[in-house]
């Protein structure tokens, strides 16, 4: 394996656009200047309640939305794209306030069964897939890697669907236009929507590209891809200090997991346990020489396969792995969400 820097948190200019470049300094200008619509308190509130920096190109996405749909802007591409505005956007509507739940927890509202730590749903789509698109981050202070997507009823895999909300938005956009096919009617409310989003994304040099220069760089730094396909990123020296691979391939892993969950009796499961009992020893090895990627994968391994037989053993690694990358904020939000993890009940705001 070939060594690998420590990766820097990119700037919102640096993700914000393809080469590099910023495009006449408009994305500078607006992390300097306050936006019209949301005010700093809110920002501050935000940070207070999720512990996360939110990027910018959320903001400006709700004044988009704003400007679409005064009266509604969390529901203004429900007609068209039939996405809901959720989560960080709830806090910029000001639900929280009317919330009838009298302690939400913001880390699992809108978290999905297979969302690791690292993923934060900002929209939900189709109930019956359970699809939704969230913002992905490396480490608990930087700002997203990318934007991805993810149907929970279909499983794990995130898929990135570029580096800001307005890119994701107009990839769904194409998508649903290209689903669709031939000329139908609301297609003119499509087609009016898309040169909105294109229009407001230019003017404010957000790519709209599904994979920028930022997040191909990115993509060199991940030392595995893991079951959820979106990747993990840790720091790895020169000498390849950081990370070393499991004794399985995922499709070996899968195999065992599978052996593990669909186990006939007790004493079969406890069997079939053996050899993630003996990389869990591989793991203790890996910690104590400072690799600690090796714990990272496999507990996020665990967790992607979804059974319940693997919740122990991920409550062994993933907080330790996180606390050993100083994700503290992520192993947390892995523990709040295994003692309450399921496939309903994702809106924190409404009583439960």
């Amino acid at each position: 394996m070939t060594g690998r820097a420590k990766r820097k948190p990119k700037s919102v200019q640096e993700r914000s656009t393809d080469n590099g470049e910023v495009k006449k300094a408009r994305i500078e200008e607006s992390n300097n200047v306050p936006l019209a619509g949301v005010k700093s308190e809110q920002r501050d509130e935000m940070v207070q309640l999720y512990s996360f920096q939110m990027p910018e190109d959320l903001y400006h996405f709700w004044e988009f939305c704003n400007e679409l749909c005064p009266e509604n802007p969390r529901g203004s591409l429900k007609d068209s794209l039939g996405l809901q505005l959720v989560g960080p956007f709830d806090i910029l509507a000001g639900a929280h306030k009317t919330s009838n739940n009298p302690q939400p927890n913001f880390h699992l509202h809108w978290r999905y069964f297979y969302d690791p730590p690292e993923f934060q749903t900002i929209l939900i789509g189709c109930e019956d897939s359970q699809h939704h698109i969230g913002y992905y981050r490396d480490t608990p202070d930087s700002l997203p890697s990318f934007v991805g997507e993810n149907e929970a009823k279909k499983g794990c895999t995130i898929t990135q669907i570029g580096n800001n909300v307005f890119a994701a938005v107009h990839l769904y956009l194409l998508r649903k236009r290209k689903e669709r096919g031939s000329k139908k009617p609301g297609d003119d409310m499509l087609e009016s929507l898309e040169a909105k989003l294109r229009d407001k994304a230019e003017t404010l040099g957000f790519s709209l590209e599904q994979k920028t220069k930022g997040m191909k760089q990115r993509d060199k730094k991940v030392v595995t891809k893991t079951f959820h396909g979106a990747g993990i990123v840790v720091p790895v020296d020169k000498n390849d200090v950081g990370y070393r691979e499991l004794p399985e391939t995922d499709a070996g892993l899968k195999k065992i997991c599978k052996a593990i969950a669909e186990a006939r009796n007790d004493d079969e499961r406890v069997k079939a346990f053996g050899p993630v009992q003996e990389m869990i020893t591989f793991v203790q090895f890996a910690n104590d020489e400072c690799d600690y990627g090796m714990g990272y994968e496999l507990g996020i391994d665990l967790f992607c396969y979804g059974s319940h037989y693997f919740h122990k053993m991920i409550k062994q690694l993933l907080p330790m792995a996180y606390s050993l990358l100083k994700r503290n904020l992520f192993g947390e939000i892995l523990e709040a969400h295994l003692s309450n993890r399921s496939h309903d009940s994702l809106d924190q705001l409404s009583a439960h």
